[in-house]
């Protein structure tokens, strides 16, 4: 009966309960509706070339999307140990990182050779089988933590259900030519006039934003924690803005006022050249609208879907006609109205709105859902917000996501609240809190508030790193010791300059914060920095580009001293062309990393869940002659990499097997040993402590 409900009403699992098998077939029918759920959009395709079509320029093809949550598992599930190999090393490379327009975004169709549709629907069933394994086996109590393999699975479903949304955005900018309707997607029939809008009163209020520690479902890092926050009163639209509201912003000129723009909306407008919203069309005098699969009579009563830029000169051009002040709402004062309605994805028997696909495939009409005073407080399309997403105060990462929020936390992205129609899962709840880049396109509209006051009411971005061990790469990168010569970078860079020259390929693999990269790019003609946690990625762009950082260091307990470093003051040239960052795993590079003439392998094989592999791999990236330089204290962990895949430090044959021994056995199959020698690496951790680490250093050369 619970399973039957489940599947009806798409909900994900209580992490709570008292029946450990009933709760292993709620997650194993929660994994397979959301398989089903994407494998189902996914078919509405009926050309495979459809796949690898670019429709969304800022995106990678479809075909990357139809993979990608798949290879999302195993990547999760290798790095959590609860498996040990991997499916299909050519789709995992390609399908792993998607793109937000990070600087280390890769959209080079130069750079990928995409699998065949056939290829990757059948690694999906392979994948499919091995997680459904996995439920069927894994030791499950309750309630599921965060560190158990149960929330591994329901972090692969919620990652799986996100991509079902923005998926399905892509798709609806396919011609129509490639998608066959279903009537498992149906669209709203009501395409009839709008209401007239209005404002209404909402009274402010202390509340303290963050989903609670004792909260029953699934979350994602950036909704946990706390803020307290004070909302005065504001005056709010009772319906989202439809499209027949937001014609008349379209008809008196908007997206021909620049005045109505901000400077980053007119830079957006210049570059799309745009005359209204993303999905209408226009056509002898007539607008339309596509939706999923078609395109239909414009809507009228339907919500606009816009992004945050044009929402934002909506407001001003609605400022212009008011005695208040008319915006965007903050994310605290859209919480004041969801917090009226007193009802969760957890506790519904229906929804009371129109979202976890239990009403339409579509938007339909803003006067169709009223939820309190409001109509679609959640449902029909996301709204946006004037709040730039941040970490609330005790934010953490989880360790096998650690770039799910951090990557957005740089005032470039705006949270959009309450869900659409196509969110189900953890979006559809209470506290789930995404955020785009503010010229994106989602399944996206608005709802404007008008208030006394001018000031936006919004808490600042943080850009001082405020995360412990970060802040501690950061220290002993960019430090005020770290140009010394005794220092362990500096001592590698004095080691590594006899194989450097100007027109030198290099390769700094598991380059942390960056230090080396930037030194390196001072002498030589191409660096890649590449590591596989992305808040060290994110701190070598801003300095790269931006020229500064600032991160607050421990001194005692509770105190920290804050530090700002600049490329000025270290000696750095700001962007240099030749140097380039990526987000990478050093088992499974995409192929366009190769062909080097130097590798620089510095603390990175200890920190490896697979060391032996690792160099494997590094041995195929450097061309004949060309250089590579290991450096590790050896100083094997088993919460990071078992037994088996050491280098070295245990019994082999009854006799002890060091990791420098075993090390040169491994390199010497196809390198010779060109210099050996010691660099000691000294750690601040705080003010009084630090850690000592004596790194074996090897440089050795590949045949020819």
């Amino acid at each position: 009966m619970l399973k039957q409900k489940l599947i009806i009403l798409d909900k994900p699992p209580l992490l709570t309960g008292s029946d450990v098998e009933n709760k292993r077939a709620e997650l194993k029918a929660y994994f397979e509706q959301t398989w089903e759920l994407y494998e189902s959009l996914f078919s509405l395709i009926n050309e495979d070339e459809a796949f690898v079509l670019r429709p969304e320029p800022l995106r990678h093809p479809l075909i990357f999307y139809y993979g990608h949550t798949a290879v999302f598992y195993v990547n999760k599930l290798l790095l959590g140990k609860f498996i040990q190999h991997r499916v299909d090393n050519q789709i995992e490379s390609v399908c792993a990182v998607g793109v937000d327009e990070m600087s280390w975004d890769d959209l080079s169709p130069d750079n990928y050779q995409w699998p065949s549709v056939e290829a990757v629907s059948e690694y999906r069933d392979q994948v499919k089988e091995t997680v459904l394994s996995l439920i069927d086996n894994m030791p499950l109590t309750l309630p599921i933590t965060q560190d158990s393999l149960a929330w591994v699975i329901l972090m692969g479903c919620e990652h799986e259900r996100i991509h079902i949304e923005t998926s399905s955005v892509i798709i609806r900018m396919l011609d129509t030519e490639y998608l066959t309707s279903s009537n498992v997607w149906k669209d709203c029939t009501d395409l009839g006039n709008a209401p007239s809008n209005s404002l209404l009163r909402v009274a402010g209020q202390s509340l303290v934003l963050g989903k609670p520690d004792s909260n029953e479902t699934y979350g994602w890092d950036n909704e946990y924690g706390q803020l307290p926050i004070d909302v005065s009163d504001f005056s709010a639209s009772q319906y989202l803005v439809s499209n027949q509201e937001f014609m008349e912003f379209v008809a008196a000129g908007g997206y021909k006022t620049p005045s109505l723009w901000t400077q980053e909306g007119q830079g957006w407008l210049d570059f799309s050249k745009s005359e209204m919203p993303r999905f209408w069309r226009r056509r002898n005098g007539e607008y339309w609208q596509r939706n999923l699969t078609e395109e239909v009579p414009l809507p009228l009563s339907w919500p606009v879907e816009v992004n945050y830029l044009e929402a934002k000169a909506f407001c001003n051009w609605k400022d212009n006609h008011s005695e208040d002040y008319v915006r965007l709402p903050t994310e605290a004062e859209w919480q004041v109205l969801r917090d009226q309605l007193n009802t969760d994805l957890a506790d519904w028997d229906k929804a009371p709105g129109n979202i976890n696909l239990e009403h339409f495939a579509s938007s339909c009409p803003v006067n169709n859902f009223k939820q309190t005073e409001f109509y679609d407080v959640i449902g029909n399309v996301w709204q946006w917000t004037e709040s730039p997403i941040d970490g609330y105060e005790g934010f953490k990462v989880h360790p096998l996501y650690d770039d799910f929020s951090t990557p957005t936390f740089d005032g470039q992205h705006n949270l959009i609240k309450g869900g659409s129609w196509m969110s189900t899962g953890n979006e559809a709840t209470r506290d789930s809190r995404y955020a785009f880049r503010r010229h994106f396109h989602q399944h996206s509209g608005f709802r404007y508030v008008s208030s006394k006051n001018q000031e936006v009411p919004i808490t600042a971005v943080t850009k001082c790193e405020m995360q412990t061990d970060i802040s501690q790469q950061l220290h002993h990168h960019f430090g005020v010791g770290s140009h010394q010569q005794n220092h362990d970078l500096q001592q590698i860079l004095k080691v590594v300059q006899p194989y450097v020259t100007l027109d030198s390929k290099v390769l700094d693999l598991g380059c942390g914060v960056g230090r080396l990269s930037f030194e390196l790019a001072k002498t030589t003609n191409h660096v890649d920095g590449i590591d596989f946690t992305a808040r060290h990625i994110q701190h070598c762009l801003d300095l790269k580009e931006q020229g500064q950082l600032r991160y607050a260091m421990p001194t005692q307990g509770e105190i920290f001293d804050f530090h700002e470093v600049t490329l000025e003051n270290l000696g750095l040239e700001q962007s240099p062309e030749n140097l380039h960052f990526s987000q990478g795993d050093g088992l499974n590079l995409k192929p366009q990393f190769g062909d080097y003439d130097l590798a620089i392998c510095h603390r990175v094989i200890e920190f490896s869940y697979q060391p032996q592999e690792l160099l494997q791999q590094l041995s195929q990236r450097i061309k004949p002659g060309g250089v590579v330089v290991l450096g590790s204290s050896y100083a094997w962990d088993l919460s990071i990499t078992d037994m088996p895949h050491w280098i070295g430090g245990f019994k082999r044959n009854g006799e002890n097997l060091s990791s420098e021994a075993h090390l040169f056995e491994i390199m010497s199959t196809e390198f010779d040993l060109l210099q050996e020698t010691q660099v000691t690496s000294q750690f601040e951790l705080d003010q009084r402590t630090s850690q000592t680490a004596n790194n074996h250093i090897t440089i050795w050369r590949k045949r020819v």
